[in-house]
């Protein structure tokens, strides 16, 4: 009862009926603490989660135990550190480590788990995946799991929405379900889903939506006759209906009042994403150049070369997803049939600090695919290799086609307008959902996954763009 007490006195509202419950199912579980324990917290989104999981944060000292705050994406950290007022850290960087900080070999080890009494909080677990990488040996949940448990009295909680969008290839996230996690690793699950939207929340149009498409998505898992969810805008004052003709002039207005870097635009395809980048830049920005300082990109691509010497202790990666404001830009030249250019990066979300000194592939910039082809990615490899044909054996000549700037040119695309996928995880006060191509065959949980992820990255205000009638009652 103590425990359940001191979670109740540090959560900053009248605690619901779910939440109580969720009190005493923490305190169970908190009295229990063991390395093959894990508790599951799901909830829709506007139903406290973040509320508890800062309160449980704060109790935790009270128990002699500690907590360590991780999410699978530098921008879902930096909301998790936002929320919680603790720093929060991505999973890769926490839980890797490269073999030896002097070769460019791809290997990575479990870091030590140096940590005692430690409950590691995991937020977003929605899009960690269990599928094995070219990167690591195992998926990211089994390596996780390994590394928390190799620690001394350390323990797992996961959390996250189990109607956001999967991990990419996958129809659910494993991290979400209490069964798969019991049989696959052998733990002892305790679990607990949210459905109550919070009462001081109540008048947010962008929840009620949600809340709305939120239990569509059940229904339809439970007897799938799918229909078009019906927005409600009209009683709110932060969800919007626009046309395309005023798009321009929505985009003015979330600029000037939120900045260029507190928005976002969502889209179905990285075709779309493409379009609006560039039209956001030209008829938005007046920005003529190709690129320039000041521009916002996102990696669309693993690179483990540019940050490698910064710190011996780091994963030495700039992960897929990662976002930057481009400094300066210097030496765009061609080379090897491809365009390149080097840009000084300020990265958003992962608190490295500094302006990193990149070599960027511009050809990147244009492709409807996630990144370069694997076709023109080969056909680059293969002109670089030319380079290096004098060198007369076979592992030397790799490793210095490994170490070439070109070879290890960082992929970028601008990051006015992103999918949903690279969104996920993330957060900004006003977001522009766009439906794109949508006929009624498309309209399926898939779908309905897409749209709900979608509308809940939006903090503060939410434009509904080019939706068909046929989302309106």
């Amino acid at each position: 009862m103590h425990i359940q007490n001191t979670l109740r006195q540090q959560f900053p509202h009248q605690a619901t009926a779910q939440q109580q419950e969720v009190f005493r199912l923490l305190a169970e579980f908190l009295h229990r603490f063991a390395a093959n324990s894990c508790f599951v917290l799901k909830g829709y989104a506007g139903t406290g989660k973040t509320s508890i999981i800062s309160a449980l944060v704060h109790t935790l000292p009270s128990l002699q135990k500690r907590s360590v705050l991780l999410a699978p994406t530098g921008r879902a950290a930096k909301v998790m550190s936002a929320y919680s007022g603790r720093k929060a850290l991505t999973i890769h960087k926490k839980i890797y480590r490269k073999k030896s900080a002097a070769t460019l070999a791809l290997d990575f080890d479990l870091a030590e788990n140096l940590h005692e009494n430690t409950l590691f909080i995991i937020d977003e677990a929605s899009m960690i995946s269990n599928e094995g990488m070219n990167m690591f040996s195992n998926g990211l949940l089994a390596d996780l799991l390994r590394y928390v448990q190799s620690g001394e009295n350390c323990s797992i909680m996961f959390v996250g929405d189990i109607a956001q969008l999967p991990p990419v290839g996958l129809e659910e996230s494993p991290a979400l379900i209490p069964e798969y996690l019991a049989n696959q690793f052998d733990l002892f699950v305790m679990h607990y889903e949210l459905t109550d939207v919070v009462r001081q929340d109540q008048h947010s149009g962008i929840l009620f939506n949600a809340t709305k498409i939120r239990n569509e998505i059940r229904l339809e898992e439970e007897a799938p006759e799918y229909s078009y969810p019906q927005f409600v805008t009209g009683p709110f004052r932060d969800i919007y209906r626009m046309n395309g003709d005023r798009l321009i002039e929505g985009l003015h207005y979330a600029y000037d009042k939120y900045g260029l870097e507190h928005c976002m635009v969502i889209c179905r395809s990285n075709k779309s994403a493409n379009l609006y980048n560039r039209h956001i830049r030209n008829q938005i920005l007046f920005r003529d150049e190709e690129i320039t300082g000041g521009d916002i990109i996102m990696v669309v691509r693993n690179n483990y070369y540019w940050l490698q010497d910064n710190d011996e202790k780091s994963t030495g990666f700039i992960a897929n997803g990662d976002m930057a404001v481009i400094k300066k830009v210097s030496n765009v030249h061609e080379m090897h049939g491809y365009r390149f250019a080097d840009l000084y990066l300020e990265f958003m979300d992962n608190n490295e600090g500094d302006a990193i000194r990149c070599r960027v592939l511009l050809d990147s910039l244009y492709v409807d695919a996630p990144n370069l082809p694997y076709e023109q990615q080969q056909e680059l490899y293969e002109r670089i290799a030319l380079d290096y044909a004098d060198i007369p054996y076979k592992k030397d000549r790799l490793d210095a086609i490994k170490k070439d700037p070109y070879y290890n040119a960082l992929q970028i695309k601008f990051a006015y307008a992103i999918t949903c996928h690279k969104a996920q995880g993330g957060q900004w006060p006003l977001v522009f959902v766009d439906q794109g191509y949508m006929v009624d065959e498309m309209l399926n949980t898939e779908f309905l996954r897409w749209l709900y992820t979608a509308i809940t990255r939006a903090s503060k205000e939410l434009f509904l763009v080019n939706f068909n009638e046929k989302f309106y009652s």
